[in-house]
Formats: structure tokens, C-alpha cells, sequence
């Protein structure tokens, strides 16, 4: 069967194919709901004698020392959560306290259903590399068990004739130590509750107590003072205190850093869910090499928490992909999925492109990276394949001739496709070339899968006059197309 791409562009599909390993597992604490379940497993195991403890944590040890490093470190920090349920006189041996954090501890497959929608940027360090060649990370929206996504990464060199080779990827999987004290912006922190709804007067009253920075400690301690405060307690009901309380306590807990082991490689490391508004995933990083004004690096990504419930847009940011920092973005202008920033600022000002309605592709401007107060429609569905629905596959390229966008449309059966456009330098908000039809459809080996019809991306670059797109297959897998740069501008100019 014929591939569907635009008769007029040679879209080169790469023999690479990035596919699950459900082999690739982390460790969870697993802790039941019920008190009374968590003391009566405590109690079994330490009815065990001494010999029955020994042999049972050998078999535990044998099974899985392997599968994750610094293994009886992962079982003494899952002991210590269930630690407050054990009455504080009883000594415990070395190998009871690893066998009971066994027991309250479980693996977790974060890829066992699908790995797809990746990001790629140029790699933070550009070493051991020869002439036209250039290293990078991809990233990928991972998804396990109970439909949980989390975020991985790989990382591997573009060579000079553009072909892509992966780093060997570990058998290790690593979460981040989260780091237990953040700290916060007071003037972010009272915008995003007032943004949620709450009464504005009695979070602006807990926001006062605490000065224009604070610590996720802090705040509890002050939250913990104002429930015996009598001012605070006459002034408002008990009800809107607590609602007060209760949404600055999520907001802190949605805004957090973390860090991974430096020495750890970069495909061992995943971003797992931790806050509650993500407890049920972090979907769709778009990753983006941004260039300040003083010329600084650093690499942001919008992302999509959800909880089961309800989305919360956030934004990630690192240097190095080794310590990150989780923000959560402000503005009734970023409630919805899929935003992404541009590289640099234009005109002084930050631009994002966004999705405020499901339907059209939307273009937004802020003087401030944390606030998005009004976005405009930059295009609705103009052709078949897209007349479902319009939006962006991922932060803008810049070319001397514009910002190169890749497109994502959705036409009959549900059937995705990509295309390419082409924005103003100074003013994104006018597209100034297009590509009419889809530059890659589900071709006959890509169709089938999780979500079938769908190809989709959350980011390409340009290397060596090529335009390089990782994309997703059916949700399912990923794989990668290069096109020409030169032909693609060409064939922009044709299309005004």
C-alpha cells in the first residue's frame, strides 16, 4: 500500500522503532487505605520466627536485588511509612525491618501499555561527538497500569548523514528524590488560589501571615496556628476556612522539585506521578530549549496533570535534566491541553500556542512565564483532514523564513494526520505559510494499536537541513520521519 504523504514532499520514514519494554519496572510504596489492614500485616510478620524471616527475605532478595538499585534502601524507606503503626518499645533486627518493607512495598511496569508522543531537544551536553553530528533527548509519555502516565527519557547522537542512534538503554528505572521543603512565591501562590475560586480574603489572610517567600513546612506550621487563631476564627466560617486551607495545602503539594542521581543515565530516570492533581497522570510533555534574553539556556515543558477528575496545566523546568522544578501555570487562558511555548521571547514577551476549546489552534502572549491571561485563535479546520479538530504537535522551530509548526488535524474515523506550517517571525499570530495536506497519515503498518489511526508528536528540531520528527504510532509506539528543510519552505511558498 502506498504511504499517504504529500505527493510534492519526501518524507523519509527511519527504520527505528522505539517499542514497550514492560520489563522496565520501578518500585511503589504499597501501603492499604485501611489502618487495620497495615497493623495486621505488621503483626503477622512479626509473628514470623527468626528462621522464617531469614528465609523469606533471601527469596525476596534473590528475586529482586537485580531488578532495581540500592534495593534495601527502596525496602527501608517503604518500612519507615508504616513505621508510625508499630508501638515505639520493639526492636526490630536488620531483617524484619526489610521484610516488612516488602511487604508495603510492590513493582510497577510504567510502560507495560504504551510508550509514544515524544519530544525531542538538543542534549544540555554536546561531548565526544565528530563534525555535523549533534547529541539529544528524547522524551516519552510512558503509560503502565491503571492507564498511569509518567514521563521517560532516552538520549543518542544524530549523525552527520541523519541517522539516529539510541544510547543503550539501562535495565534500571530510577524515580527522583523529591525534595522535602520546597519553597514558594507568595505573589504566585495568592494568583493560583484565586484562580481556583477560593474566598480570596481568607487565603489573601493565610498568604499574609507568611511573607513574599515560604516553605512547604512553613505553611503548614501556619495553617496549623490558624486554627487556633481567634481573628481568623471570627472573620470567617468554619467552612470557608477550611476550604482556604485545604486548596493551599494542593496547590503546595502540585509545586515541588526533585532531583535524580547524577550518575544515574538519563533512561533510567522517570517522572512519576507524586502530587494528587497528577495522581492519575502526567500526560503530553512538550519539551522546548528555551534562550532567555541574557542568553541562557533552560529547558521548560508543558505537561497536563490529571487526577481522574479534573486537568492542571504545569510546567517543568530544568537545566540539566537532572534537578527539576514543577510550576503550576496561572491564568484563565491555561485550562486546557496542550500548550506549547515558543523557544525565545518575541517581542519581549513569552508566546505559547494552545488548545482553549478542543477544536481550533490558539496563539497567546504574557510578559510573565507563570501567567496567561487571553489567548486569540491563530486557525480553525479549514481542510477534510482536520475538520474535526486542529492543534499543535509541539513548540514552534525558528527558520530565517519564519517559525516552522508541525500541526496535528483529526478528519474522518477519528484518523490523525501532521502537517506543517509556516508563522511570521515578528508576528507568530499570522501564518504566512502552509502545507495543505498531511505530510504523514497512518500508514498500513502504523494504524493498528492502543488508539489506532493516530500519529502524533510533542516536538521535533531541525538538524543538517532536516526537519527530524519523532512520532507516536496508535499511542502505542514510536517511531521517527525526516524531511527536508529546503523542500519544505519551497513548498511553503507555493502554498500562500
Amino acid at each position: 500500500m502506498k504511504k499517504k504523504s504529500n505527493p510534492a514532499l519526501r518524507v523519509k520514514r527511519k527504520a527505528v522503532m522505539i517499542e514497550l519494554n514492560n520489563s522496565r519496572v520501578i518500585t511503589r510504596p504499597h501501603i492499604p487505605a485501611n489502618e487495620n489492614r497495615i497493623k495486621n500485616i505488621i503483626s503477622r510478620t512479626l509473628s514470623l520466627d527468626d528462621d522464617s524471616v531469614k528465609t523469606l527475605l533471601d527469596k525476596v532478595l534473590d528475586e529482586f536485588s537485580d531488578r532495581h538499585r540500592h534495593f534495601k534502601t527502596i525496602l527501608k524507606k517503604n518500612f519507615e511509612l508504616v513505621k508510625p503503626h508499630i508501638k515505639n518499645d520493639i526492636f526490630f533486627s536488620e531483617e524484619k525491618i526489610l521484610l516488612l518493607g516488602s511487604y508495603f512495598t510492590m513493582e510497577y511496569s510504567i510502560e507495560a501499555a504504551a510508550l509514544f508522543n515524544p519530544s525531542i531537544v538538543t542534549h544540555p551536553i554536546q561531548l565526544d561527538i565528530q563534525n555535523g553530528e549533534i547529541r539529544f533527548i528524547m522524551s516519552f509519555r510512558a503509560t503502565g497500569e491503571g492507564h498511569i502516565s509518567s514521563i521517560e527519557f532516552r538520549a543518542g547522537t544524530i549523525d552527520s548523514e541523519n541517522e539516529i542512534h539510541f544510547d543503550p538503554v539501562s535495565k534500571y528505572v530510577d524515580t527522583p528524590d523529591i525534595h522535602p521543603d520546597p519553597k514558594y512565591d507568595a505573589r504566585l501562590f495568592r494568583q493560583k488560589l484565586k484562580e481556583m475560586g477560593t474566598c480570596s480574603e481568607a487565603a489573601n489572610y493565610l498568604i499574609d501571615k507568611l511573607g513574599n517567600t515560604f516553605t512547604f513546612e512553613q505553611l503548614k506550621k501556619k495553617i496549623a496556628d490558624l486554627n487556633s487563631d481567634d481573628d481568623y476564627i471570627r472573620r470567617y466560617t468554619a467552612r470557608t476556612r477550611q476550604e482556604a486551607m485545604d486548596l493551599a495545602m494542593w496547590v503546595a503539594r502540585s509545586n515541588y522539585e526533585m532531583q535524580f542521581i547524577p550518575s544515574h543515565s538519563i533512561s533510567e530516570r522517570v517522572i512519576f506521578p507524586v502530587s494528587d492533581s497528577e495522581s492519575r497522570g502526567i500526560e503530553d510533555a512538550r519539551f522546548v530549549r528555551f534562550v532567555d534574553d541574557d542568553n541562557t539556556i533552560t529547558y521548560y515543558a508543558t505537561y497536563t496533570a490529571y487526577n481522574g477528575i479534573a486537568i492542571l496545566p504545569q510546567l517543568m523546568e530544568t537545566k540539566d535534566f537532572i534537578k527539576f522544578n514543577v510550576i503550576t501555570l496561572n491564568g484563565k487562558a491555561v485550562q486546557n491541553k496542550g500548550m506549547a511555548l515558543f523557544p525565545r521571547k518575541v517581542n519581549g514577551k513569552y508566546a505559547m500556542l494552545s488548545r482553549q476549546d478542543g477544536e481550533n489552534n490558539y496563539i497567546m502572549f504574557s510578559e510573565n512565564l507563570h501567567f496567561w491571561h487571553e489567548a486569540q485563535i491563530l486557525q480553525r479546520p479549514t481542510y477534510p483532514w482536520e475538520f474535526v479538530q486542529i492543534g499543535n504537535c509541539g513548540s514552534p522551530i525558528e527558520t530565517s523564513a519564519g517559525w516552522l509548526v508541525l500541526v496535528h488535524g483529526v478528519g474522518p474515523m477519528r484518523q490523525y494526520g501532521i502537517s506543517i506550517e509556516l508563522l511570521d517571525l515578528e508576528d507568530p499570530s499570522k501564518i504566512i505559510g502552509r502545507i495543505k495536506e498531511p505530510i504523514l497519515t497512518p500508514d498500513r503498518s502504523e494504524r493498528e494499536g492502543y488508539v489506532p489511526n493516530v500519529v502524533y508528536s510533542c516536538g521535533a528540531m531541525i538538524h543538517n537541513n532536516e526537519l527530524i520528527i519523532p512520532y507516536a504510532i496508535a499511542d502505542q509506539k514510536t517511531t521517527i520521519a525526516t524531511i527536508s528543510v529546503p523542500e519544505i519552505l519551497s513548498l511553503m511558498s507555493k502554498s500562500l
